[in-house]
This record gives C-alpha cells, structure tokens and sequence, in this order.
C-alpha cells in the first residue's frame, strides 16, 4: 500500500507496530497481507498494489533504483497490521472508512 511522502512518518509514529517500509521521493509503502484489499475502500491518492512490488525485480543500468527500505519489521513478521494502517490512512487524508462485508 502506498502513500504521498508527505504522509509516510506520520503514520509510521502512530501505528502501534510496523512491518517494512519501503520510500522513494514519491510515495512511502507498506508491506500488507494479500486480500488487504478486500471489503475496503481505500482513500483516492492511495495505490495498492497486488504482486511482486516492481522495484523488487532487476531494473535497467539506466533507470533509477526502486524505493528504499526507510523502517524494518518491528517483530518477526514483514507485515503491517492493515486495519491500523487503514484507519490511520483515512484520517490523514480526510476520508470517512468504508468497508462492506461482502468481497
């Protein structure tokens, strides 16, 4: 899940336990789950992304490198809980959560 820079520290000092970031001048992302995605509707500017993150993989000599890890997990799983994240997501960027039950 990524995020404007502008809002990357400040939700990474909320939450109450981090898995791996990654940050580039752009966007700062967080590892979640897979399905994270499923029954929530995440704020417009928020990018999630399914798969293998493009700067995991080799790159040309002439394109610059990927993001950066900028936090390791702070336990034993490289993982952040997305629920937190969520609503910490949503309330930096003025969004009401929204979420179904149905997928």
């Amino acid at each position: 899940m990524g995020i404007r820079a502008e809002h990357g520290e400040r939700i990474l000092a909320r939450l109450p336990r981090a898995g791996c970031v990654f940050a580039d001048e752009e966007r700062w992302w967080w590892i979640v789950p897979a399905g994270s995605d499923v029954g929530l509707t995440w704020p417009p500017g928020v990018h999630y992304a399914v798969g293998d993150p493009s700067w995991t993989r080799p790159r040309p000599a002439d394109r610059p490198p990927g993001p950066r890890l900028v936090h390791g997990p702070d336990g034993d799983s490289p993982y952040t809980a997305p629920i937190p994240l969520y609503f910490l997501v949503c309330r930096l960027t003025g969004v009401p959560p929204r979420w179904s039950v149905a997928p």
